[in-house]
């Protein structure tokens, strides 16, 4: 494996050939595997999680880490081509890249969207121009369309529920004070569909995701033998669901237009998952989040401290699953 940015590239045997690596390194460490290796980690956005679970994922696997956060201890970095660079920005990515990429075995970049420009964020554009700088393995971190460390995760937990196989998995919007990347959303669809789930998207109107992102989930779907639709009615989509991922994103009808996001979520605020959301339809559902969460907000505290959540344990398996990534990445 030469890098690892996209589940959809390593496809379904190679995913399952990872998560059996990453159950098989928690049950026997191997603490000495990437010795005198280092990881080069280039955080644009923040990070609690990924940070975490990759520094440490190294060191328990004997190697060694950096951490660059452009703007907190280095410079300023600037993503963007032909600009006159007479802002904050004090470095290029065309001359800070390489130098990373020089100091270290594999360079993981994290990048969001910047949430103004639809076509160009589905085009993951300033991931694939750093992508371009870096010659040795590469590590998606989260870019503006993808998080596979994530989704790698997500799959691990899934196959960790009673009779994993094909199960209703929803993929629900909820509320959050403001509008957020689709990176995650877009990558969960698509493990989803890997897995040859059923999956819905359950969300609002105008939260679609866009076409792009459906059609290549149901791409996923077709050849595993799963589905992918959407609806925005709660109780046929949770009806007999075994999981429900509680995920948000902003309004894709107004991409870019803050004022006009606000106004459509202002009236949504009913798009807290709460435990009466299952009485009836999905008794035995549980519920998934990537973290962070916005308590009472996007899920309600009886959820996220009942027994129905799994959102620890997704958090856990960050690290197993981002041990895998490393010692396929750079181990013998």
């Amino acid at each position: 494996m030469k890098r690892f940015v996209d589940l959809a590239e390593l496809g379904t045997p190679a995913v399952r050939e990872l998560l059996t690596l990453a159950r098989r390194l928690e049950e026997r460490p191997e603490p000495q595997a990437l010795a005198g290796k280092v990881l080069g980690l280039l955080f644009l956005n923040p990070s609690l999680r990924t940070l975490a679970s990759f520094q440490s994922g190294m060191a328990r696997l004997g190697g060694s880490s950096f951490v660059i956060t452009p703007g907190q201890g280095s410079w300023p970095l600037e993503t963007r081509d032909g600009v006159v660079m007479d802002g904050t920005a004090v470095e290029h990515i065309r001359e800070g890249l390489p130098v990373l990429a020089s100091y270290c075995d594999a360079l993981g970049i994290r990048a969001f969207a910047d949430g103004q420009n639809l076509a160009l964020d589905l085009a993951d554009s300033r991931f694939a121009a750093m992508a371009a700088l870096i010659d040795r393995p590469l590590i998606n971190l989260e870019s503006a369309i993808n998080h596979p460390c994530q989704a790698l995760a997500d799959w691990k937990t899934l196959d960790e529920l009673p009779a994993a196989g094909r199960r209703r998995f929803v993929l629900s919007w909820v509320m959050h004070p403001r509008a957020l990347p689709l990176a995650v959303p877009a990558a969960t669809v698509h493990m989803a569909a890997m897995r040859g789930m059923e999956v819905i998207v359950l969300r609002p109107e105008g939260f679609a995701l866009p076409p792009a992102i459906m059609e290549r989930a149901r791409a996923a779907a077709a050849a595993s033998g799963g589905s992918v639709s959407e609806t925005t009615d709660r109780q046929a989509a949770l009806e007999g669901a075994q999981v429900l991922y509680a995920k948000e994103w902003g309004s894709t009808a107004h991409y870019g237009d803050t004022e006009a996001d606000r106004a459509l979520r202002r009236g949504l605020t009913g798009w807290c998952v709460r435990s009466e959301w299952f009485a009836r339809s999905a008794p035995d559902c549980r519920v998934m989040h990537c973290l962070p969460v916005r308590r009472n907000c996007a899920i309600a505290d009886e959820v996220l401290d009942g027994p129905r959540s799994l959102v620890l344990r997704q958090a856990y398996n960050r690290l197993p699953a981002q041990m895998a990534v490393l010692h396929r990445l750079l181990g013998q």
